[in-house]
């Protein structure tokens, strides 16, 4: 989940540098709302995906599953959020220059984010649980 805040980090960063903005206390401000929106987007998928697994779908499944159940409601984040800092993000008025930064940090971050928490996410996922539940399978037959 908190893997989703690295991709973050670099969508945010390299939307200063496309834009030609400094990294100032408005974009680390926007830096920790995108965080927090990044990280949720991961809980939301996750969740969903443990809870197909405790209701009985294998890993593979479920990873599947969980993927497609919640790609509208993080694409409607990730949607609604950028869509909301958008007037920010091309503001021109007395105080621009403090709203830009923070508002082209959280849209270029959620663009990253959004691709890592429904690609990413989900194949780590099966990689890594689906991995150790082998290995634990695997040591239980031992036993």
């Amino acid at each position: 989940i908190f893997l989703n805040v690295p991709l973050a980090l670099s969508g945010g960063i390299v939307a200063l540098w496309l834009r030609g903005l400094p990294l100032s206390i408005s974009a680390v401000i926007g830096f920790i709302a995108l965080f927090g929106i990044a990280v949720l987007n991961g809980v939301v998928l996750v969740s969903h995906i443990r809870l197909l697994e405790a209701e009985g779908l294998p890993t593979d499944q479920a990873v599947i599953q969980g993927a497609m159940d919640r790609l509208r409601p993080v694409l409607m984040t990730a949607l609604v959020a950028s869509l909301g800092f958008l007037p920010m993000a091309l503001a021109t008025t007395m105080g621009a220059e403090v709203q830009r930064p923070l508002a082209t940090v959280v849209i270029g971050g959620l663009v990253t984010s959004t691709i890592l928490t429904l690609l990413v996410i989900p194949a780590l996922y099966r990689r890594l649980i689906g991995h150790r539940r082998s290995l634990f399978s695997f040591a239980e037959y031992l036993v």
